[in-house]
């Protein structure tokens, strides 16, 4: 067995190796960019070399830093992980060249399988289904020859790469006109091999792949099969095993089709065989192979009691485990859910910056590499985290996923967590119906609200605030007008305390993502929804899609308050949501309000209708009353040293109306 594995990825699933190697008692490795210097998995490892700047071209796609890595640390074996080299057949050869494994299978089964045409015809050998499609197309003309014969639509691919990347689908002529050289194109820059070809579309497609495993030597098993037919963009969003409604005749002939494939080039290692099923058929055809560990390995691991990784790890210590008579058991019923960060309102605009509170179930297991107070870069894939759950049946999964997606926090930056939510409590997958372009028709409704200008400072606070403090030099933070700020919670229903926005002098441009009730307190601004008036002192209902918008101070005063009902959802830091921006903590990521800030509703703010009764409007002799004069009390404190102010200057200070 090694003694020591470099693990050349990065994010959940370096972790999720590093996990394994303690088990065994082998000494990790991890490599960083300097971007990913604060990630999980660097402190995790027993060591940590890092190779380079955030760009992946110049870190974790090098290979000669990965290598020279290796040789410094004293490392015997490099796991690729998924993505960046796992299925970079020249990076193997490279490593055997340096006399270190390469944890995966063999650099010739990785080119067999790598092209996705040259895998076809290895599944056309191996009399395993193929959905009608071309060879590699030479031009345009071609396309619309081969088309004439396999019929519209079809799906135009990539040979190369994965993910969903070099894909699209086309209904007719015309879009394969469109999408031609911009899908050669981008095959050419994400893979740099610009190989194309047509395969006939499913358009009621399930997405069921077959985890492998070979030993090298001819043993090849299969351990079940996933679901992974809820997908965005071709990119997988949810993964549960085993599938769903699919017949066991079917499920069966799955297995024999993957681990007949894998035995006819003596697979080693683990490996997926991907297939499209026709969900009105349940007839099955070849889709690709991935030659490396997937990002849904762990619902198997959940359902078999095998742990992939060690097993990879084994094999290429040349101790595999005993396949030969092998049969996998797989007990009860698993899913996985990817957290992302993304804004699921903003066509799923990739997001990054400070997590200021994350916080995951312990009923789960959770493959991640992100803690609150880390700063998520913006130059790789915006995974956060896998969760995924188990039961003894598919029902008893999905209520576990479900509970504890209702109870994880996230704060900082925006994610699809609340679309996932909304996603497994749709009835299409409650009945395990889900097909390929389920998502597409998907209506996700965000309560939040779009920050499209935030005014002078606008913050979040709640009453009575942080306090208690100020022995360790956090003074007391809250509204500075707490009167106006409790009247502005009590008018909308909540409790008087709830987290609400503090405006100063200018106040910000909002639309609301979802249905709610506000109110409008403290110093007169101007204020209008969609264009029309909106009155201070008094509830107002407003609709998904309106917008809000406030303008300056008009007449006395300094700070406006905006409530809605149920409150603005942030995270507790120090006993209060309250932000105090000299510390940098508290509210919206502890500081003021940006453009672009997505504020996220309470969870009973979504619907007007159904919210307890508010105060239609406050009494007038209830209303504060502004003036341009006040009369307030002030201490001579500390810091009015003679060095700064003059006793002359003090007692002018003390005498003039301000």
């Amino acid at each position: 067995m090694f003694e020591t594995v470099l693990i050349a990825n990065r994010g959940a699933i370096a972790c999720r190796i590093i996990r394994t190697l303690k088990l065994l008692g082998i000494k990790s490795v991890a490599v960083y960019s300097e971007a990913d210097r604060h990630s999980l998995h660097v402190r995790q490892a027993d060591h940590a070399v890092c190779i380079g700047p955030a760009p992946a071209a110049q870190s974790y796609l090098d290979q000669q830093k990965i290598l020279d890595a290796a040789r410094t640390s004293g490392a015997q074996a490099i796991h690729p992980g998924y993505g960046f080299l796992s299925e970079n057949a020249a990076f193997a050869e490279a490593c055997e060249r340096a006399r270190v494994a390469f944890i995966g299978p063999t650099p010739q089964q990785m080119r067999d399988f790598g092209l996705k045409h040259t895998a076809r015809e290895l599944a056309q050998h191996n009399n395993v289904p193929l959905l009608p499609g071309s060879g590699l197309l030479d031009d345009l003309v071609q396309a619309h020859n081969e088309v004439l014969r396999i019929g519209f639509p079809v799906m135009l691919k990539s040979t190369a790469g994965g993910g969903g990347i070099g894909m699209q689908l086309c209904w007719d002529a015309q879009q394969l006109d469109a999408a031609y050289h911009s899908v050669e194109r981008l095959a050419r820059s994400s893979f740099g091999q610009g190989g194309i070809f047509l395969e006939k579309y499913v358009q009621r497609a399930r997405h069921i792949e077959v985890q492998i495993f070979g030993d090298g030597a001819g043993n090849v098993v299969a351990l079940g099969e996933r679901d992974c037919s809820v997908q965005r963009r071709n990119q997988k969003v949810i993964e549960e095993t085993p599938a769903p409604n699919l017949p066991d005749d079917t499920r069966a002939a799955l297995a024999e089709a993957a681990v007949r494939l894998g035995r006819a080039v003596s697979y080693r290692s683990a490996g997926t065989v991907e297939f499209v099923v026709d969900a009105d058929t349940d007839r099955f055809y070849f889709l690709e192979v991935n030659t490396r560990l997937q990002v849904e390995h762990g619902v198997t691991e959940q359902v078999t009691g095998v742990d992939l990784v060690e097993w990879m790890v084994r094999t290429a210590a040349n101790e595999p485990p005993a396949l030969a008579g092998f049969a996998a058991a797989p007990r009860g019923h698993s899913i996985q859910v990817r957290l992302y960060a993304e804004d699921p309102n903003k066509h799923f605009q990739p997001s990054s910056g400070l997590l200021t509170e994350i916080d995951f179930p312990d009923t789960l297991r959770v493959d991640t590499w992100v803690e609150t107070g880390l700063e998520v870069p913006p130059n790789y894939d915006p995974m956060l985290a896998k969760l995924i759950s188990y039961g003894t049946n598919r029902d008893a999964a999905l209520s576990a996923l479900q509970t504890a997606l209702a109870t994880t926090r996230v704060h900082g930056i925006e994610t699809n967590l609340d679309y996932l939510r909304q996603v497994l409590a749709d009835d299409v997958f409650q009945q395990g119906r889900q097909y390929t372009r389920h998502l597409d028709s998907f209506a996700y409704k965000p309560a939040t609200v779009d920050v499209l200008q935030p005014g002078t400072q606008s913050t979040l606070q709640d009453w009575p605030g942080r306090v208690g403090y100020w022995d360790i030099g956090v003074p007391p933070s809250g509204p500075m007008d707490h009167l106006a700020f409790r009247l502005a919670n009590r008018i909308v229903g909540n409790a008087e305390g709830v987290t609400a926005l503090e405006l100063t002098l200018n106040g910000p441009t909002l639309r609301f993502n979802s249905d709610t009730i506000i109110a409008l307190t403290g110093a007169h601004m101007r204020a209008e929804l969609d264009g029309e008036p909106v009155a201070y002192w008094q509830a107002t209902t407003v609709r998904a899609g309106q917008t809000l918008k406030l303008r300056t101070v008009n007449g006395a005063g300094m700070r406006s308050y905006v409530a809605v009902r149920g409150g603005f959802d942030a995270p507790d830091y120090m006993g209060s949501s309250a932000t105090f921006t000299l510390g940098q903590f508290g509210g919206h990521g502890g500081r003021t309000l940006r453009t672009g800030d997505v504020l996220h509703l309470g969870s009973d703010s979504g619907s007007a209708t159904t919210a307890q009764t508010p105060a239609s409007a406050l009494p007038a002799e209830s209303i504060p009353e502004y003036s341009v004069h006040w009369d307030i009390g002030v201490l001579y404190g500390p810091h009015g040293a003679p060095d700064f102010f003059t006793d002359s200057d003090i007692a002018t200070f003390f005498a003039t109306d301000w």
